[in-house]
């Protein structure tokens, strides 16, 4: 049995598919936040991809931000804690 905390199998998949598709907040819809996936998507949509850079860059980050943080602090924050954005 492994000793990682129920939920943190999603962390390698929410980071790299933050870091390379967040701008179209994938990355969100793995976790279970399906209004800031939406968000996401909807804006890089309606702007043509313009909007894609700002939405782009917050996915780089927050997918940075999943992979750094341990599986415990991770759990706590965006399993249990539902932080939506960073």
């Amino acid at each position: 049995m492994s000793d990682k905390p129920a939920g943190s199998e999603k962390k390698i998949a929410a980071g790299i598919l933050g870091i390379l598709l967040g701008a179209f907040g994938i990355h969100k819809f793995i976790l279970g936040y399906t209004k800031e996936g939406v968000i996401m998507l909807v804006l890089t949509i309606i702007s043509l991809g313009m909007l894609g850079f700002i939405t782009g860059l917050i996915g780089l980050i927050e997918g940075i931000i999943y992979l750094t943080k341990t599986d415990e602090d991770f759990v706590a924050t965006y399993i249990n804690g539902k932080k939506g954005w960073f």
